[in-house]
């Protein structure tokens, strides 16, 4: 947040600060979480999926083979939260941000039932969009009313409390993922328990006011001081109205200047040299971030620890469990080292980590491919027409492996006394899987047996450990400084859009690139982009840290390069 000039972090004095406050007056702690309620229910929807897909697989026969079917349950909620963020800064500022997280809560409780109680896939669809239109509303509104209802000298640690809940909510999914491995409904339960929160969150902020600077801008003055007198000590009220009312008449001011209508402002943005440079930067970032490839893992954790070899729901969650606990450890860091070491070294730190991990990643599933169990000819514990047609019209089905079976769509019975040696290749029907298990043998369909496995969970643990504290929480610091005062709301909201637009593509098209290019073409191309991205990020976004927001604009009017692309002898780079 911006206060006089200078940009508010949550650094360890401000939560020092934070606790007294809050101890003292814990009404505000109970604005905050209320509200923080929505941050966990949107790390909750990016990680229950990730669970629920392995159960929907088994109960619905079109999913194994329908991979788009999977991708657009995936990316419907994303597509859902796009709409939802469009319309949600509408709804907030006419109806408030009070209503705007309600309808959010219904939004989303209405559509987890929905995919609890459906009984064909369009209706899971369906579910999803509801549930992105609460994600993508609640995910704007939410940081903005604690933002709002907080004591600006607490008010970064606050809101920091909303970034914590996203990603504490994603680990608390794969808990209930797990919990819910022995039941009947299984995904129902993952998908269904998530109205719980919502539902506690509608309850909550009913007893709750409005946000008083809301209020303050409809004319309300006497009951957004009756709020503030809840917040602050008698002594700070008639000194904090007098902030709202400056506050309040100089963004009413800024709005008059840049324009009235969503065009114009966007007009106004793009002819502003300083604000097309901070375009070029935050959107660069967010562009990047979701190329990295970072949700595929959020989305799909436990089907690449299938991909791996694990073919065990309940041991590809768990170890889901553990890459989604680095990451909630990841954004602990990156709070002690954003200010230490800057917000640009520590994305360029991150993205190298992030392309030796896929790197290295991509050479592990090569490996794995070709390492996988042959296939055993002269398996007698299943009749010859269930053995897979394309192995069988095989020109030279002596050269075929498990990898080779599962690219013709087919099933790998493993060997029933070692994984590792010659297994079966099966048509893929219900019957054949549930007959393979009948027999004490693992039946694989997404990778297969390898002893690279437990290597390529380790890599992607990594990954997230080397994600995390930058790529991960960076760039939505690097949006908070890069845009002048006046542009900073719609500078914002054009580089979240790109942020969602990448999400969406990344989402909707992962499974049918591991099925067009395989595990290790995949994790290959999102190393390219990853390169790419280091590049633009080295090039065009400039270091921030410690800088005033006065000298932030004057940088970028100048226009910001790089030490290696100024031109400087060898002397003057020493001496810069």
């Amino acid at each position: 947040m911006v206060e006089g000039g200078h940009i508010s972090k949550a650094d360890k004095i401000e939560f020092t600060a934070c606790w007294k406050t809050t101890w003292k007056t814990p009404y505000i702690m109970r604005l905050a979480l209320s509200a923080g309620i929505g941050g966990l229910l949107f790390g909750y929807d990016t990680g229950v999926i990730s669970g629920a897909l392995l159960y929907m697989r088994e109960d619905f026969q079109d999913f194994d083979r329908k991979t788009w079917l999977q991708e657009i349950i995936v990316s419907m909620a994303v597509a859902g939260a796009i709409v939802g963020a469009a319309i949600g800064g509408w709804i907030n500022d006419r109806f408030g941000r009070k209503i705007s997280i309600l309808l959010a809560d219904g939004l989303f409780a209405v559509g987890a039932l929905v995919m609890a109680f459906a009984q064909v896939p369009w209706m899971i669809i369906l579910g999803r969009f509801f549930v992105g239109l609460g994600v993508g509303m609640a995910s704007m509104t939410a940081p903005l009313y604690i933002s709002e209802a907080s004591p600006a000298r607490i008010r970064g640690a606050l809101v920091s409390t909303n970034g914590l809940l996203i990603t504490g909510g994603q680990f608390l999914s794969y808990l209930i993922n797990l919990a819910f491995t022995k039941t009947s409904w299984t995904w129902r339960w993952m998908l269904g328990i998530a109205a719980v929160p919502a539902l506690v969150q509608f309850i909550l902020m009913i007893s709750l006011p409005e946000s008083p600077r809301w209020l303050y801008r409809q004319n309300k003055v006497e009951e957004a001081r009756s709020i503030l007198e809840k917040i602050f000590p008698a002594n700070e009220i008639d000194e904090e109205m007098n902030a709202l009312k400056l506050s309040v008449e100089a963004e009413k001011a800024d709005e008059h200047a840049i324009g009235d209508s969503l065009i114009q402002k966007v007009k106004g943005a793009l002819s502003n040299v300083v604000v097309r440079r901070g375009l070029y930067a935050g959107i660069t970032v967010q562009v990047a971030q979701q190329f990295s490839g970072i949700n595929t893992v959020m989305y799909y954790s436990p089907t690449i620890v299938q991909f791996a070899g694990f073919a065990s729901n309940k041991t590809a969650m768990t170890l889901s469990l553990i890459t989604s606990g680095f990451n909630a450890i990841g954004s602990i860091v990156s709070m002690t080292f954003v200010d230490r070491y800057g917000r640009r070294r520590l994305m360029l730190i991150s993205m190298a980590g992030i392309i030796l991990c896929l790197v290295t990643l991509s050479i592990v599933f090569l490996e794995a491919a070709s390492h996988a169990p042959k296939i055993n000819q002269f398996d007698t514990n299943f009749p010859t027409n269930a053995t897979c047609a394309s192995y069988l019209s095989a020109p030279k089905p002596s050269s075929w492996n498990c990898m080779s079976c599962l690219k013709a769509d087919c099933g790998f019975c493993s060997n029933g006394v070692n994984e590792y040696s010659p297994g079966t290749c099966l048509a893929f029907t219900t019957d054949l899987r549930d007959s393979c298990r009948g027999q004490h043998r693992t039946w694989f369909r997404d990778g297969c047996p390898s002893k690279f496995g437990f290597l390529a969970v380790v890599l992607l643990g990594l990954y997230i450990l080397s994600y995390s504290p930058g790529m991960g929480t960076v760039p939505w610091i690097v949006n908070s400084e890069v845009y002048p005062l006046r542009y900073r709301g719609i500078g914002g909201g054009l580089a979240a859009v790109s942020n969602w637009i990448s999400n969406l593509i990344v989402s909707v098209t992962f499974l049918s690139l591991t099925e067009a290019l395989g595990s290790a073409g995949t994790f290959s191309l999102f190393a390219g982009f990853c390169i790419i991205g280091f590049i633009f990020i080295y090039c065009l976004v400039p270091e921030t840290k410690g800088l005033q927001i006065e000298e932030i604009e004057q940088m970028l009017k100048t226009g910001y390069q790089p030490r290696l692309l100024r031109g400087e002898s060898k002397g003057e780079i020493q001496s810069a």
